[in-house]
């Protein structure tokens, strides 16, 4: 018996005794149906009539609004309106109403980073003049996606959807105007690579400091976002700074706060995968909230409205805010028919059946960090606790999610208890994780390699695309999406198998083609592009194609760092086996 199995028996006592007290923190929702507590931007009548009265062709336009008074008066304001209307008034009146008791004059800040660097130590290594200068203009975007919150929004916090955060940020751009979760890993790794260290360590306390009083992440920075969170990626981000400054007494300081979101997870987004006899714990997306998403409002009424019963309707809209917390809002990747087959209609979307690869690939990986985290400060006891942690979820994700026939992981639908046998980029993740036997990495390698030919991803010149389902939907064919771009090829890079880097090598220089074409037509950095047609933004979804922006210019300027400059080929270290 080796290692890996015998410390695996010991987990169900080291799960009992770790998760019998639940941490106590400030609550983020007091009902956790709702969305969050406040009845001007979570809930109730008034946010009902103004977002079906659709003033504005983006919903989240009314709920990124400030309120001129207190929360009570609007309240009120808005019942003397019924009163006046006998509770029918017109859009006009809605309007108006809106007009008179809020406006946008600004939460944010535009500001420029201290450490803001327009020559940072990598352009002078990069061989290609033309890639060199392409890097170095998207090393300028930084300072213009600089934002810092105003005192106003600290004096009044509930005249704001916005949540205070002390640190100035990057935000990822376009409507976008707040911090998000997932997007700010690639961001950090952008930031790092321009040497903007202090820019990235305000950005992870600025995390912090809201792990600290909610006891997780939300989506974003908006109240609204605080019935569900994001891929877990923290612990990640500070490995990558720590990675960069090597500072132990920081680690030190907020060792415990990542501890911290890691139990959350764990304890919230957890649940039993019975498979040949043995049961795994295991990590899906899930949010408790069962109602529209404010910032999507009508949008998810008008989806959820096929069903007739108010349980359906309750599990469609918690399957489109789970959707939205697992950041693949929307895919195929969530939608079902009554045989566990794809429906291409967000109505069937179920997001919650679903055991996702990359979700769990990212816990295995903070788990083992945050091992080694503890280990650094000298608390053997907790390391030795993320440890089993880590171990556990590896026998899981080979176990429940691996193929041997294809030779691919893949999600596993726990309803119909079978993988979900369709193409994502997603598949690849516990390659990029390390979350597999790596004494067998060639072989990982070289199966990943055949699976990716076989599937016909090499025809894409613009991307790797994020399904082989063109149904209209974001986060499926033909868009292409930054963090999956990376996510596969430095996951194939790292295997060493000859083909699998033959793939990342030709995978990293079409992207960074791609995104050079599309910044030469258009002067811009897009959120996603279309895999069919090199350099050209994507489409699809709920809202315009925005640009900016964050996640792809920190995607660009890793990729950029690793395949086009003049040192030692990448390896993934990051993460300790």
């Amino acid at each position: 018996m080796n290692k890996l199995c015998r410390s695996y028996f010991f987990l169900p006592l080291l799960f009992s005794a770790v998760f019998s007290a639940r941490i106590k923190r400030d609550v983020a929702v007091t009902d956790p149906k709702q969305s969050c507590d406040s009845k001007v931007y979570c809930q109730g009548l008034l946010l009902d009539v103004v977002q079906k009265a659709r003033l504005y062709n983006d919903s989240k336009t009314f709920v990124d609004m400030n309120q001129v008074n207190d929360e009570d008066v609007t309240l009120q304001n808005f019942d003397n309106l019924l009163a006046a209307t006998n509770n029918n008034p017109t859009k006009e009146d809605i309007q108006n109403f809106v007009n008179e008791n809020f406006n946008d004059n600004g939460e944010l800040e535009n500001w420029t980073p201290t450490d803001s660097n327009s020559n940072p130590e990598f352009l002078d290594r990069i061989k290609s003049k033309e890639v060199r200068q392409f890097a170095a203009d998207v090393v300028q975007i930084w300072p213009t996606l600089g934002r810092k919150i105003v005192d106003s929004v600290f004096e009044n916090p509930n005249r704001h959807s916005l949540i205070a955060v002390p640190n100035g940020f990057i935000i990822p751009g376009g409507r976008f105007r707040e911090f998000y979760y997932w997007d700010t890993y690639w961001i950090i790794e952008g930031l790092i690579i321009s040497d903007m260290m202090d820019t990235a360590k305000g950005m992870l306390q600025n995390f912090l400091s809201i792990v600290d009083k909610y006891g997780f992440i939300p989506n974003g920075g908006r109240v609204y976002y605080l019935n569900r969170s994001q891929p877990p990626l923290l612990t990640l981000m500070v490995g990558l700074l720590y990675d960069k400054t090597g500072d132990v007494a920081w680690i030190l300081e907020i060792v415990d706060i990542l501890d911290t979101e890691l139990t959350y997870w764990v304890q919230n987004k957890t649940l039993d995968v019975t498979i040949n006899q043995k049961t795994y714990k295991m990590a899906h997306y899930i949010s408790d909230s069962v109602t529209p998403r404010p910032e999507s409002y009508v949008e998810d009424v008008t989806t959820c409205s096929y069903f007739e019963t108010e349980e359906q309707m309750e599990h469609c809209y918690q399957g489109l805010k789970s959707g939205a917390e697992s950041g693949w809002d929307f895919s195929s990747r969530w939608f079902f028919d009554e045989d566990g087959g794809v429906k291409t209609n967000l109505t069937h979307i179920d997001t919650q059946r679903v055991i996702p690869v990359d979700l769990n690939s990212f816990l295995y990986a903070a788990f083992n960090r945050l091992s080694s985290f503890y280990k650094l400060t000298g608390n053997l006891k907790k390391s030795l606790k993320w440890k089993y942690y880590a171990s556990a979820w590896k026998i899981a994700i080979h176990e429940v999610l691996y193929d041997e026939e294809d030779g691919i992981w893949y999600d596993f639908d726990t309803v119909l208890s079978k993988p979900r046998k369709m193409f994502f980029p997603s598949n690849f993740s516990p390659l990029w994780a390390n979350a597999y036997n790596l004494n067998d990495r060639e072989h990982y390698g070289r199966r990943a390699a055949n699976y990716f030919k076989a599937m016909g991803i090499e025809q894409y010149r613009g991307g790797i695309p994020t399904s082989l389902d063109d149904n209209n939907e974001q986060w499926d064919l033909p868009n292409a999406w930054p963090p999956l771009q990376e996510i596969v090829i430095l996951g194939l890079w790292n295997t060493g198998n000859r083909k699998a880097k033959d793939i990342a090598k030709k995978s990293a220089e079409r992207w960074i083609e791609a995104n050079m074409v599309g910044f030469q037509e258009q002067k811009a950095m897009f959120e996603k592009y279309d895999a069919t047609r090199v350099g050209q933004y994507g489409g699809g979804g709920e809202y315009a194609v925005q640009t900016g922006f964050g996640w792809t210019n920190g995607v660009a300027l890793n990729l950029i760092n690793k395949f086009f400059t003049q040192k030692t080929p990448y390896v993934n270290n990051h993460i300790e086996e």
